[in-house]
């Protein structure tokens, strides 16, 4: 099918992409729910000394772990005797573009630029649109900024209309879409008529580069105090963020456990018009977190290498307003001003701190700069005016997108956590729901990879589902 109206263009989608990102996916395929995940991720042939070598021509990496020390003697205040771990924070803030994202830019932008296309496109309304536009503007490459950012009335948040005008100061071209199904047409669009590199969050190449964070976490951790980390907190969206963090932390030897942290907005539709603005987290939280958990394979290419449900030691949510204090807690306590969605993590590592010895090191696994539009009070202020109720009082208590509520007390602040069984039985349901045959031995064994789970688990799951979706008929 050829042609320029949505459904012809989602035809082609796969044939897009595959031309797009230089990697031929039907080569690590099963034919069934299985894939070759190592298989791809080996694909670009690029080591742990590669990818810092890499980073470092593009003046990212080696970002500053910080202990909070002050933070910490907040969380023992509220800790039981003998409780509140160190916490340390990995600044990632330091880097070019203001976040971890500059890591998975690097890499992309490289392999474009290796690979001989004219120029690189992402679609992204947050941190990693200014990345990519970072790293084409050192590697002298053309870019294009593809941003989700406007409800049916023209109002974008404050924080996405911000990073245009970042994106742009960098010399890249942002185009700015309306909430629902546009962007990914206009998105693969542009990818055909340019003939530009995908620079997806969910390739290798992307996953790879953040490995380079969790290598330097246990590296520092081992300079700086002797030993490895007892736990590491990663804010979770997509997946790429603590997936690559775990790989690379399993590369340095270190097998301290990864726990991701999401800010709860359940209850809102990711995708809806009349929700879109009564969020105040673009990233970050339970609307990207749990359904890319649940099935990493909805993103833009046909296997993400974002896959965090492997790798993940527990999942805990912490509220809007929780988050929101948490960040005035880092400037008023340790003289720190970052971006409310870097600090997911750090809210959900305050309250998990309280339950760990006092000699116990919990690194925050990264941070995001602030600036106009990304900060809190820009953030309240646009939830206020879209009808969003500001109040103080019980965390507990907040509805996403009906209210917002910043806690009294320090003591208040809790991280909650999720049934990560709950989860594992939502990716294996998916998993059948996609294919037509009864699973084979291999889809099973890679099933219980992909759920960090005994295949016993797995057999179990589907028997249940199997059994279940029989009685419905």
């Amino acid at each position: 099918m050829t042609g320029s109206s949505y459904q012809a263009v989602m035809a082609r989608r796969n044939e897009i992409m595959k031309a797009a990102v230089g990697l031929d996916y039907s080569r690590y395929e099963s034919g069934g729910i299985a894939f070759d995940y190592e298989g791809m991720m080996k694909a670009p042939g690029l080591g742990i000394a590669e990818i810092l070598s890499i980073q470092k021509d593009f003046a990212i990496g080696n970002t500053p772990l910080i202990e909070l020390k002050n933070i910490t003697a907040l969380a023992r205040k509220y800790a039981a005797p003998g409780k509140g771990a160190r916490i340390l924070i990995k600044d990632e803030a330091c880097n070019p573009s203001g976040s971890f994202k500059a890591r998975r830019a690097a890499l992309s932008v490289h392999i474009a630029r290796e690979m001989g296309y004219p120029g690189v496109i992402t679609a992204t309304s947050g941190n990693y649109g200014a990345a990519v536009a970072s790293c084409c503007a050192k590697a002298g490459m053309k870019c294009i900024v593809v941003q989700e950012c406007y409800d049916s009335t023209g109002r974008g948040q404050p924080e996405i209309i911000e990073k245009a005008r970042k994106c742009e100061a960098l010399g890249a071209e942002v185009v700015q879409l309306s909430v629902g199904p546009e962007l990914f047409y206009v998105f693969l669009r542009l990818l055909e008529e340019t003939g530009y590199f995908n620079a997806s969050l969910y390739t290798p190449y992307a996953v790879l580069g953040i490995q380079s964070l969790g290598w330097e976490i246990a590296q520092q951790t081992r300079e700086q105090f002797g030993r490895d980390p007892d736990l590491v907190v990663a804010t979770n969206a997509g997946g790429g963020n603590l997936t690559g963090t775990a790989r690379g932390l399993k590369t340095a030897g270190c097998g301290a456990p990864v726990i991701a942290a999401s800010v709860d907005l359940s209850g809102l539709h990711m995708a809806s018009d009349r929700q879109f603005n009564r969020k105040s987290f673009t990233t970050g939280h339970t609307g990207f977190g749990m359904p890319y958990t649940t099935w990493p394979d909805r993103s833009d290419v046909p296997r993400s290498a974002a896959r965090p449900l492997r790798f993940m030691s527990g999942y805990y949510t912490v509220t809007q307003g929780e988050v929101f204090y948490t960040t005035e807690m880092l400037t008023a306590l340790e003289g720190i001003e970052r971006g409310p969605a870097g600090n997911t993590s750090l809210a959900a590592a305050f309250s998990l701190a309280q339950t760990l010895p006092e000699e116990a090191l919990l690194v925050v696994q990264e941070t995001e700069y602030t600036g106009a539009g990304k900060h809190q009070n820009a953030q309240l202020s646009f939830a206020r005016s879209n009808g969003v109720r500001i109040t103080v009082g019980n965390p507990e208590d907040q509805v996403p997108g009906e209210s917002i509520i910043l806690p009294e007390d320090p003591s208040q602040i809790k991280a909650r956590k999720v049934d990560l069984n709950r989860l594992r039985r939502s990716l294996i349901a998916n998993a059948m729901g996609s294919r037509r045959a009864i699973p084979s031995k291999e889809d099973i064994a890679f099933l219980s990879e992909e759920t960090a789970s005994e295949e016993a688990f797995v057999i179990e799951t589907i028997e249940n589902y199997l059994e279940d979706k029989h009685e419905a008929g």
